[in-house]
């Protein structure tokens, strides 16, 4: 009886239910979007931060560094002076350790044993300044009178007249980014936030071989491939590996075994960064403490440290989604389940005659009440599917689209990114910007939630109108009898 009398009804009143569904429906759907939106600009600042901090790490321990060790690091180059007759080309390389304030290789194993840690490796960061090129010596040139004329410079005379035409020196310079890496870890360190798209990665008993991987766009710009070589500060490196960055910049434009680097950057037993692997995600907060305290001198960055230095548009649209469309969302909600409410209300006080007869044929208020709330929430689940499927739109037409939003790590000092590019080098840091395609991924829990608040729409509704419809006495049907 229950479900017949519920099924005609509706189908009585089809449009006031549809108006009823369509506002809970608005609400449903545009919880659903901003909750997809929500999680898609989490998973960006994921994307963002794994391509800065590198795969698997959870923490970088630094050291910084000081203005009076910066000064004693500026570049020098020296070149030969050569014959009048020789114009061959030469070259320098200044190689620099990024940040200019290193960690001994002790401390590593010192931060390894800290209580929480997984796992510990270092790593080095250097910079290379390669200046290049030749001097070319000027002629004399004399003039149309064959140089027989009287030429006089303060005070002296014989000379010929004329000039020095030519020469001058014409220099190039190449900057580039090196990372030491410990091949016998590769689970951590910079490379991780690369991977292999040529040749092969380091093997774990290349600990001091001179083999190389080439970034992708530097080994582009170069024309490098897997083979060949390339000379840092007169050592040449074979290239075994072409690596691609997963998003945005790479690490470094080379990468070569950690004790390599540590000579070509006159650093023996020397790093610029330790990469921690917590043993529990949760516990990172405190061993980001017990590391402040029992390793003294360092800096320890978290990925949490480096999502607060991250700007751009993806900051300001994450915002957005976070605080402006949650609000707007609750607003929306309130506002679709108060009408809802009213409208079933409103719609009770139009079937006085109608519940007020079924009371004398012997309906209680309970029966009547349970009838009202049941095509409340039938109204509600009604506008549940709407609004998913309208949400679901959304969030497709979204992640179709795939706005673009920008994501700036801004400079300062510290742990973080190292000039050239490197992530997780000591001393200045420089602003890195990368380009993130934003989606709209709509979770099994977003779904629940919609169904959820599809349930609570139509109970709300459905109690301002039993309410309303528990107050009707048969007389109220008689006094609506012409």
């Amino acid at each position: 009886m229950f479900f017949t009398y519920l099924r005609r009804e509706l189908r009585r009143r089809r449009k006031a239910a549809l108006v009823v569904a369509s506002g809970l429906a608005l609400g449903i759907a545009l919880v659903i979007v901003v909750n997809s939106v929500s999680n898609g600009m989490g998973k960006a600042q994921d994307k963002v931060l794994q391509s800065l901090y590198g795969l698997g790490t959870d923490m970088t321990v630094t050291k910084a560094a000081s203005a009076a060790t910066g000064d004693t690091q500026r570049p020098r180059f020296r070149f030969d002076a050569r014959g009048n007759d020789d114009d061959s080309e030469q070259s320098s390389d200044r190689v620099m350790v990024q940040g200019f304030q290193t960690l001994s290789t002790a401390t590593v194993t010192e931060v390894g044993a800290q209580s929480g840690v997984s796992d510990a490796v270092g790593g080095l960061s250097l910079q290379v300044l390669k200046v290049s090129g030749q001097f070319t010596r000027g002629q004399f040139q004399q003039n149309g009178n064959g140089g027989t004329g009287g030429y006089q410079r303060g005070g002296e005379s014989g000379r010929p007249q004329g000039e020095v035409q030519g020469g001058g020196a014409d220099f190039d310079v190449n900057n580039y980014s090196v990372y030491g890496t410990d091949v016998t870890k590769p689970g951590l360190g910079p490379l991780t936030s690369s991977k292999i798209t040529s040749g092969r990665t380091f093997r774990t008993s290349e600990t001091d071989a001179r083999v190389a991987v080439v970034d992708s766009a530097y080994a582009k710009e170069k024309k490098y491939k897997v083979g060949s070589t390339v000379t840092v500060k007169g050592v040449t490196f074979k290239v075994i590996g072409i690596a691609t960055a997963d998003s945005g910049d790479s690490a470094a434009n080379l990468y070569v075994p950690l004790k390599q680097a540590q000579t070509l950057g006159d650093a023996k037993k020397k790093v610029t960064t330790i990469y921690v692997k917590a043993t529990d995600s949760q516990k990172i907060d405190s061993v980001k403490s017990a590391i402040q305290k029992n390793v003294s001198g360092t800096t320890v960055t978290t990925s949490a440290d480096l999502a607060d230095t991250v700007s751009g548009s993806l900051s300001t649209a994450s915002s957005l989604a976070t605080n402006v469309g949650t609000w707007l969302s609750l607003a929306v909600l309130v506002a679709a389940f108060l009408v809802a409410g009213l409208l079933t209300s409103s719609a009770v006080s139009r079937r006085v005659r109608e519940f007020g007869t079924l009371k004398a044929l012997g309906w209680k208020s309970g029966r009547v009440t349970r009838q009202v709330v049941g095509e409340a929430v039938v109204n509600g689940l009604v506008g549940g599917a709407l609004g998913i499927a309208l949400g679901l739109a959304g969030a497709y037409a979204i992640t179709a689209v795939s706005p673009s939003l920008q994501a700036q790590l801004g400079g300062g000092t510290g742990g973080g990114t190292g000039g050239g590019g490197g992530f997780g080098g000591p001393g200045r840091r420089t602003a890195k910007t990368l380009e993130i395609a934003l989606t709209a991924p709509v979770s099994v829990t977003t779904i629940v939630l919609a169904v959820g608040l599809a349930v609570a729409g139509g109970l709300i509704a459905g109690a301002f109108g039993g309410w309303r419809a528990s107050r009707l006495r048969p007389a109220d049907a008689l006094r609506r009898v012409e």
